[in-house]
């Protein structure tokens, strides 16, 4: 009996030992800068990732750009030139082909809710991100991403513009950049406060509020809502 209880006490050791703890995840919100809207910069040591650039003021090369949907604020042209070189890999829903085939970049990844890939080291997948009461803004059916990366075993789950969805219930996150502005998005904000809670995040971030929708109230009272349940990290946006 002793024989068989050692080994378990050993597997059940090593693998609380690659479980991230609070501490380290609290330390990783660091390398995330927020810009405005869904824009995100995430600094991984040897790699930087943007995710939705929109309206950058300089050029930010990035190793890997993931884009959620192909809106003119989450695929900013523009913007996507100031973070694409020749060796950026730029990972996109399957519609948005035809807005990125003039820029010059190493590789463009295409992928759909339910994509699992390993792109340079990170263990990306994709999930749905849409509307289920404003359909007409991001349907189901057009297969628009969220995205789950795990970096160096911590989970950011950078959600895309959608609402609240039961497939959040089969998510478990660490990080959870959640949109919170009500018009296109969430349907308010305790929608937010409890997708944070649906995908059991240790931390969460509101993004997408304070250019068009949603406000720093929104904000305060996301937090306020998730008081002793979610720690909640109030990123301040780099660009107004």
């Amino acid at each position: 009996m002793v024989r068989k209880i050692i080994p378990a006490i050993v597997l059940i050791f090593l693998f609380l030992s690659t479980v991230p703890g609070q501490d380290s995840i609290h330390e990783f919100v660091k390398n995330i800068k927020w810009y405005h809207q869904a824009a995100v910069k995430i600094e991984t040591g040897d790699k930087v990732i943007s995710i939705d650039p929109y309206k950058l003021e300089k050029e930010e090369p990035a190793d890997i750009v993931f884009i959620t949907h192909p809106h003119g604020d989450h695929l900013d042209a523009e913007a996507l030139s100031k973070v694409v070189t020749k060796n950026t890999i730029v990972v996109t829903p399957y519609n948005c082909s035809d807005k990125i085939n003039t820029m010059i970049f190493k590789q463009h990844i295409e992928m759909k809710p339910g994509d699992v890939k390993e792109i340079e080291g990170l263990h990306v997948e994709s999930v749905p991100a849409y509307n289920i009461t404003k359909k007409d803004f991001h349907p189901k059916k057009s297969e628009w991403n969220g995205y789950i990366i795990t970096v160096d075993g911590i989970k950011i789950y950078h959600t895309g513009d959608t609402e609240r969805i039961p497939e959040m219930k089969l998510i478990e996150t660490d990080i959870v950049l959640l949109p919170l502005g009500q018009t296109y998005t969430m349907n308010s904000v305790e929608d937010a406060a409890n997708s944070a809670l649906d995908v059991k995040a240790k931390i969460a971030i509101p993004i997408h509020y304070g250019l068009y929708e949603g406000t720093m109230e929104d904000a305060q009272k996301f937090s306020e809502l998730l008081k002793g349940k979610v720690e909640v990290d109030l990123l301040q946006p780099l660009l107004k």
